[in-house]
């Protein structure tokens, strides 16, 4: 079965707890559908670089999933019926990383620096919302990283 990294961001007035319920939801429609969440990850209640449906703040939450196109796509079905989640994206992968990712806080265009805070497990990403995705330097020097951007914050997945 073809794997897929889904990351969905939830209004910021729902509770952690609910945005756990809401990722069991998804999870038993992945189960249905006969395939399986590997991984999950809640990423907390982050700032949006823009409003989003009067939201300022969403709760981000990473799966990790291993099932057929059509599950995925009663998952995503259900993301767009359901008030709660603001945006979602979900890509097709080759394999699915466990590795570190560093997520930035991307500034406005006018040259200032990006802040990054160091995060464990997140995956890759390519995007969602306005898709921005570029080749970047990763720290190490070597130009084998990929930088997504979603809810106004950068992830850059370092190369292998």
């Amino acid at each position: 079965m073809p794997y897929y990294e889904s990351v969905f961001i939830a209004r910021q007035d729902v509770s952690a707890p609910q945005v756990e319920t809401l990722a069991d939801t998804f999870t038993e429609i992945i189960s249905g559908g006969g395939g399986s969440v590997t991984k999950r990850e809640y990423w907390g209640l982050r700032n949006l670089a823009y409003r989003i449906k009067k939201n300022r703040k969403g709760h981000y939450m990473l799966l990790n999933i291993d099932a057929p196109s059509e599950a995925v796509q009663e998952m995503e079905r259900n993301m767009r019926i359901s008030e709660d989640i603001l945006r979602y994206m979900t890509i097709r992968v080759e394999e699915l990383e466990e590795g570190d990712v560093d997520v930035a806080v991307k500034q406005k265009d006018d040259g200032q620096s990006v802040m990054a805070n160091r995060e464990n497990g997140i995956g890759a990403l390519q995007g969602a919302g306005v898709i921005d995705t570029a080749a970047v330097e990763d720290p190490s020097g070597a130009i084998d990283a990929q930088a997504a951007m979603i809810g106004g914050h950068v992830l850059i997945r370092r190369g292998a």
